[in-house]
């Protein structure tokens, strides 16, 4: 009798993976890049959103060429040992392509540059596993989403989700209502999946989205400086807070692909 093909398991998450000639395509593509533009910079992303660094290369499409995501295959364009790097003094950028980094190619000059992603930065929502930023307490009163201005109280459709997060929430004209203060999150402890649902729902927003240069490689010298200014660098804290806890709201967010 036939296998019915009913009973034929599919995967929804596999990827396939890049062929070898797709990822010679972007070493090229690189190391194009490496020919025509004066300065490299190297950068690394806090609070890592997709729609923030869209932005970023939506801003610079003009003047820049962003790249972001598998760094041992940047590195391996770049050339990690004198022997092998793509054009002299690349080596020192090249090992240092570690984490959420990405490489920015342009023409502008330097200073320039760093007075841009100095002002740059955008506000989102915190994900489980980064700290608080500040503490938290909820009002005795209707719960308020803080989406609009003025804020509104929650439907009365949401407190069954408001309780299994948490609240002791009653209902009081058919508005999600709290009897006593509810203290939701504590500045500097780690928020939960459940915390940084709320947070997200009531509209707390408690981290940024920043990008942080960390060095740039200037073709006319093949010399690499290092950042240090403080106004444009990452504190250790400025990404998502325990390695493997930050929740995702989805697989976007994932540098696993290169992409530019």
């Amino acid at each position: 009798m036939p296998k019915s093909k009913r009973q034929k398991l599919v995967s929804l998450t596999k990827v396939e993976k890049k062929t070898k000639a797709q990822k010679g395509a972007q070493i090229t593509d690189l190391q194009a890049n490496i020919e025509k533009w004066r300065y490299c910079w190297l950068f690394e992303v806090g609070n890592m959103r997709n729609s923030h660094l869209k932005t970023v290369r939506r801003l610079w499409k003009d003047s820049a060429r962003l790249f972001f995501g598998r760094g041992a295959l940047m590195a391996k364009a770049l050339g990690t040992t004198p022997e092998e790097e793509y054009r002299p003094g690349l080596a020192p950028l090249a090992r240092q392509i570690k984490g959420q980094v990405g490489l920015m190619f342009t023409d502008t000059e330097p200073q320039e540059v760093i007075d841009w992603f100095k002002d740059f930065h955008q506000p989102d929502f915190a994900r489980s596993g980064n700290r608080a930023a500040r503490t938290v307490i909820l009002p005795v009163g209707p719960v308020m989403q803080h989406h609009s201005d003025p804020p509104e109280p929650f439907p009365h459709n949401e407190e069954p989700q408001l309780r299994k997060l948490g609240l002791s929430t009653v209902m009081r004209k058919g508005v999600p209502t709290l009897e006593s203060p509810h203290k939701l999150c504590e500045k500097g402890k780690v928020l939960t999946a459940e915390q940084a649902q709320l947070l997200k729902l009531i509209g707390e927003k408690m981290v940024e989205f920043r990008v942080g240069l960390k060095a740039r490689w200037d073709s006319t010298t093949g010399e690499v400086e290092q950042v240090t200014d403080p106004s444009v660098t990452l504190a250790p804290d400025d990404g998502e807070a325990e390695a493997g806890a930050g929740e995702s709201d989805g697989a976007e967010d994932e540098p696993e692909e290169m992409s530019e």
